[in-house]
């Protein structure tokens, strides 16, 4: 009888442990977001967003202020279309601007959110139009290559016909 009952403290002690990695691991992964702070949605349009995904982080000044609710695509203005989920707490003017940003070199991307001047502040159902988009990797590598080709190119000696 003992034996079945250490048994079963075992047992539970273990499902309890690979319980609270699955939460680590989802947490980790931004596949699961516990928050029941109330929210109001704002929407941005983005020429490219790269690689970013649902449930991303919304930063400003490193203080994470809202999550990546969905992603379309407008096919009026040919343009991505973020949903944003804002934390209501946090309130920014309506000329914020919204950039893509990546967090370290090859690391997840985010999108950073710089505080306007403006007297009124974004509420629900607003459009963001100033934004930037997420630079893309390759196309800088592109850029520095045919940049250093055409330098290359141009810095060679005229031949002369002789």
């Amino acid at each position: 009888m003992e034996r079945s009952k250490n048994d079963l403290w075992v047992g539970l002690f273990v499902l309890l442990g690979l319980a609270a990695l699955l939460f680590l691991a989802l947490q980790t992964a931004n596949l699961l977001s516990l928050s029941w702070q109330p929210t109001y949605r704002i929407t941005a349009l983005f020429d490219n967003i790269g690689g970013l995904k649902p449930k991303a982080a919304i930063r400003s000044a490193g203080v994470v202020v809202g999550r990546v609710a969905s992603i379309s695509f407008d096919d009026q203005r040919f343009q991505a279309s973020i949903g944003l989920d804002m934390d209501a707490r946090f309130h920014f003017p309506k000329d914020s601007s919204l950039k893509i940003l990546t967090s370290g070199l090859l690391g997840e991307q985010y999108i950073g959110i710089e505080p306007g001047a403006a007297e009124t502040n974004l509420a629900a159902g607003d459009k963001v139009t100033q934004t930037q988009s997420a630079v893309v990797l390759e196309n800088l590598i592109g850029q520095f290559l045919y940049n250093s080709a055409a330098g290359s190119a141009s810095n060679k000696p005229a031949s002369t016909g002789k």
